[in-house]
């Protein structure tokens, strides 16, 4: 019997033979590994039930599922207590949460302008709701955010500090734990938002001093859609957004205290949250360095062949360490909704174009309001997937 990495080997060979080249893992992640889709079916087909709602076998199972795969999580985050591990609907719920859970009416926030929607619209909406006052950072022209820009921020008292780890326009980098450094010494708690970075290189948010770290898990983590969650520090109370039943005290009217209980509230997900810990524990067994590793090779590679074209403006740092393998292009007097159509139509290389759901990154690059060609990699993105992208570009800019 194959191996699930042997499994998604063979399977990877049979799609590039009859597909395109996906370069829009930064929205999420494909194709994932095997194992992931056995044990999304797995549930489907002979679990059948909802964890905490019974002592029967498949029940005790589903029980079972999501404590294996809060347990791989937090072995990949390295943090003591699994249960501080909330399961959310994806990204943009775990902010939500986060958000919603600390502020109170007349906290003060401070941000950055390279921040995606999922933070901009909940600060927004508190902001309106609840007199929440928002302070955004500006960015450097590259979309990095310099630490003594936000130390500067932070000399009025602030409740929390939200900023990306690394920007789903630019690719950049941010610099938490000098954030991490700058909120702390301010009284703030800091709150990083990992959907670009989680999966894809080490992270560590107890050693970084990381208070709240909200991930989905279909982007590098390459868990099904409609997966997510929220890790928050031992030392952080968390005022519930949602109640409703758990399995557990049943008789009382209120949430339960206990974590995740208390945060976990009606059914869960459970294929995708099997999904999730099936992609977790691949990591886990592969390696984030090293997928960290390829991913730096890719970005090197794409660095240097875009270099070569002209007429063609790569955004963000061009410094490989300073960067994810996310890369957003403008192409001299072409369209960039054109541009993403024509690589697909002409050259079977997927990508993405428009503004990313990020339109204060978009002002800080100078693509506003007409967007990138937003090209990103993944764990199993190939330099021959880079080269044949790159040849393709080339052959646009020519057209």
């Amino acid at each position: 019997m194959l191996t699930c990495t042997e499994q998604t080997e063979a399977l990877l060979w049979c799609r590039a033979m009859e597909t395109g080249v996906y370069l829009d893992n930064a929205a999420t992640s494909h194709p994932k590994p095997a194992c992931v889709r056995e044990a999304v079916l797995h549930v489907m087909d002979t679990v059948h039930a909802s964890a905490g709602r019974g002592a029967y076998s498949e029940a005790q199972e589903a029980s079972a599922i999501l404590e294996r795969t809060r347990g791989a999580l937090a072995c990949l985050l390295r943090v003591q207590a699994p249960e501080r591990i909330v399961f959310t609907l994806n990204c943009t719920d775990a902010l939500n949460l986060a958000l919603k859970g600390v502020l109170r009416a007349g906290d003060r926030v401070v941000t950055s302008d390279m921040e995606h929607n999922s933070v901009l619209r909940p600060l927004a909406a508190l902001q309106e709701r609840l007199g929440v006052r928002v302070d955004r950072v500006a960015a450097r022209p590259d979309g990095c955010v310099e630490p003594e820009a936000l130390a500067a921020a932070l000399r009025e008292p602030a409740r929390l500090v939200v900023l990306q780890h690394a920007s789903n326009v630019s690719g950049s980098l941010q610099p938490i734990a000098q954030a991490a450094h700058a909120a702390h010494a301010a009284g703030a708690l800091f709150l990083v938002d990992a959907a670009q970075t989680i999966g894809s290189m080490p992270l560590t948010p107890e050693s970084i001093g990381i208070d709240l770290l909200a991930f989905p898990g279909h982007k590098a983590l390459m868990g099904p859609l409609g997966t997510g969650g929220l890790w928050v520090a031992p030392h952080v109370d968390l005022a519930t957004v949602r109640e409703g039943g758990t399995g557990s005290r049943s008789e009382e009217a209120q949430q339960p205290p206990f974590w995740p209980d208390r945060h976990e509230a009606g059914s869960h997900n459970l294929p995708g949250l099997a999904g999730l810990g099936a992609a977790v524990e691949w990591i886990l067994h592969e390696g984030v360095e090293r997928i960290a590793a390829h991913k730096q090779l890719i970005t090197q590679r794409f660095l240097a062949g875009l270099s070569d074209i002209r007429g063609v403006s790569v955004h963000g740092p061009l410094q490989p360490e300073c960067r994810t393998a996310v890369f957003a292009l403008s192409f001299a007097n072409q369209d960039p909704m054109e541009v993403g159509r024509l690589l697909e139509t002409r050259h079977g290389v997927k990508a993405r174009a428009g503004l990313h759901c990020a339109p204060f990154a978009h002002r800080t690059l100078g693509t506003f309001p007409q967007g990138t060609v937003r090209l990103s990699a993944g764990a199993f993105t190939t330099l021959a997937d880079v080269d044949r992208a790159i040849a393709a570009i080339a052959d646009l800019t020519r057209a």
